[in-house]
């Protein structure tokens, strides 16, 4: 009877066991919720609102993910983190995919992988209507501002240029509003967001200076069956215009308001 009542707890234990990893699992890996992470410091593809797609998120990249995870039957739920935690996050299995307006570079595909490109951009330059910057070589004597881990402090450092980093883009706006830096250097979409926001800006081009970059969901290294799934859900999204029209609504009320 002992060695009997000795197994059947130890079953009872293993049962028990399992059913608080199962619980604990979370994102796809229950195959009922897929968890995003993102830094919603970036509008219009991601921030915070009374009433968004996701909870409190809303945006661009909030929509498509949002899409993603319908698609293929499962909830979606987003964590919102510092942008230079989020691959961290992702290889450490807190999350199951990144969006956040993340360039799919060669370095970071290193550590993980990207799904196909669901949105080019490219980098400009945000200064005050009076400003004399008129290409990116005008910034070499100026006082720069970027956020922490986005593209643009990439392209700054490149340039050889000083400058301050911040973990929001509003910050770095504030500086130029308030005249304690001369430009600010981020993505196109989201520049046309600040300018729109804020009186007295303008965005400034420079194609011989910024290349184009692409957006991507990363995944991690070797998940190949969320991969597809979420490939396949962008590229109906880019063949049936769904994203472009995303793009367009999020941006022009963006600068509408």
């Amino acid at each position: 009877m002992k060695k009997a009542t000795k197994v059947l707890t130890l079953a009872l234990a293993m049962i028990m066991l399992a059913g608080v990893l199962t619980a604990c699992g979370g994102g796809s890996k229950n195959g009922s919720t897929l968890t995003f992470g993102t830094n919603p410091e970036f509008p219009p593809f991601e921030y915070v609102t009374s009433n968004g797609v996701i909870g409190e998120f809303d945006g661009i990249d909030m929509a498509i993910a949002k899409q993603i995870a319908d698609e293929n039957g499962m909830t979606v739920a987003m964590e919102s983190m510092e942008f230079d935690s989020l691959l961290v996050a992702l290889q450490n299995g807190q999350i199951d995919a990144v969006i956040a307006g993340m360039t799919a570079t060669d370095e970071r595909r290193e550590t993980v992988d990207f799904s196909t490109t669901y949105y080019t951009a490219t980098q400009v330059m945000i200064v005050k209507e009076d400003s004399d910057i008129t290409k990116a070589t005008d910034m070499a004597d100026k006082k720069i501002c970027v956020v922490q881990g986005y593209t643009g402090e990439v392209c700054v450092q490149e340039m050889g240029y000083s400058y301050e980093a911040f973990k929001k883009g509003t910050e770095a706006v504030l500086e130029l509003v308030n005249g304690k830096c001369d430009v600010v250097v981020i993505d196109s979409a989201t520049a046309k967001k600040y300018v729109g926001d804020n009186e007295g800006l303008k965005i400034v081009e420079d194609a011989s200076a910024f290349e184009s970059e692409e957006y991507a969901i990363a995944v991690q290294k070797g998940n190949t069956e969320l991969l597809d799934k979420i490939n396949a859900s962008i590229e109906k999204m880019l063949s049936d215009g769904t994203i472009n029209e995303l793009a367009v609504k999020y941006t022009e009320e963006a600068t509408a308001e």
